[in-house]
């Protein structure tokens, strides 16, 4: 699979200085953590499960969570169960590349038991979620994923997701990162990413943010966000891949933005989707993955398919970023120093940029690089099938 893959070669051939590399599931988990990109949740219990998975990977979905957990009443779970074996071998049988799937369970018993179930088709499963997670719950889950993996022979990630009240109250943060941290690093190999659950940050508090504000506006959770990357995110061989919050609000269908974008010859194509976008409550979100972006996250959860392009054309490396990095990583620049970009539009300061050069040509092997007259518009546009 590989990012904008739905997209036919001749137009990806356009777009892209340099295409978006293809990995599998079988992949280094560096290249998995930095691919998983827009993560598309969907409830277990939907009845045409295995078609929603062939349908979305067809428009540019490359990871799926099927969840057991929150998006789901607690009478469902048999039933979902039951409905996620019946999907998997559905999937199986069809033998179609799908995305990177994961299951979000509720308990550690759900994972052995699950995979057991799941026979020749957990083949497909790429890992499991694991929700509220800290040190006292989180490791009974990895030694359940271990020993899972064992009995099967399946490689199987985790991605915990931070969203405690522990985590989020300032008298327990410290102590509560500090553990997340020690049980994260004892199963380094296994955690492919760590994922932001700020509904539960705001839930706590009775807030829930408007479509016209980010995380970021709200100060409780940005300042979660930013202890997490401190403790979490460090470039130092220390840290996780952290994944963006998710966005709550969709009132739009993707066909919608194309129509929107012809509707006038007399208005330029950015300003008719920035029209279009904000018309739709999508403003927010862009300004949201911008933010994730500048404080360290990558990738986004996403429960609605309409986020997926918007994600995706933002993680695609500029050329002008491609051609930064490119200049601070040669090797005769290792002495460090001060050059002009070649843009001529900023300093590259070569120590210390190194970590950023080596994070943004990490995205361009699985993104891709735009080329140098090649903007958000036209990789959003390309990648909204239809």
């Amino acid at each position: 699979m590989r990012h904008f893959g739905h997209v036919p070669p001749s137009v990806r051939e356009g777009l892209f200085h340099q295409e978006p590399g293809e990995f599998t599931s079988g992949s280094p988990l560096r290249t998995l953590s930095a691919a998983l990109g827009a993560t598309l949740y969907s409830p277990a219990t939907r009845p045409q499960l295995a078609v929603d998975v062939v349908k979305q990977a067809g428009r540019g979905v490359v990871s799926m969570v099927l969840c057991l957990e929150d998006s789901i009443d607690d009478a469902e779970v048999a039933d979902a169960e039951e409905n996620l074996v019946q999907q998997f071998a559905e999937l199986d049988a069809r033998g179609v590349e799908s995305p990177l799937l994961f299951i979000r369970v509720r308990e550690p018993e759900q994972i052995p038991d699950l995979v057991n179930r799941l026979g020749p088709a957990a083949r497909l499963l790429s890992g499991f979620v694991l929700p509220k997670f800290t040190q006292e719950r989180g490791v009974p889950f990895l030694e359940a994923l271990t020993a899972a993996e064992a009995a099967s022979g399946q490689r199987l990630f985790a991605m915990p997701v931070l969203e405690s009240p522990q985590l989020l109250y300032l008298e327990t943060r410290a102590e509560t990162l500090d553990g997340i941290a020690r049980t994260v690093d004892k199963y380094r190999e296994r955690v492919l990413a760590l994922r932001l659950g700020v509904t539960d940050f705001c839930s706590a508090y009775g807030l829930r943010r408007a479509p016209d504000m980010t995380a970021y506006d709200v100060q409780i959770v940005a300042g979660v966000i930013a202890d997490v990357v401190n403790v979490l995110g460090r470039s130092d061989g220390t840290g996780f891949t952290i994944t963006g919050p998710v966005w709550e609000y969709f009132r739009v269908q993707e066909r919608m933005f194309k129509p929107q974008l012809r509707r006038s010859p007399f208005v330029g194509q950015a300003q008719a989707l920035r029209t279009a976008l904000i018309e739709h409550d999508m403003d927010g979100l862009l300004r949201e993955i911008g933010l994730d972006r500048a404080n360290g996250l990558l990738g986004k959860t996403c429960i609605h398919p309409s986020h997926v392009p918007p994600v995706h054309a933002l993680s695609v490396v500029s050329h002008e970023e491609f051609t930064d990095a490119q200049d601070i990583l040669r090797p005769e620049r290792g002495g460090g120093g001060v050059l002009r970009s070649a843009y001529t539009n900023k300093m590259n300061e070569v120590k210390p940029h190194r970590a950023w050069a080596e994070c943004t040509l990490q995205r361009a092997e699985v993104f891709g690089v735009a080329r140098e007259d090649i903007g958000f518009v036209e990789l959003l546009t390309a990648g909204i099938p239809g």
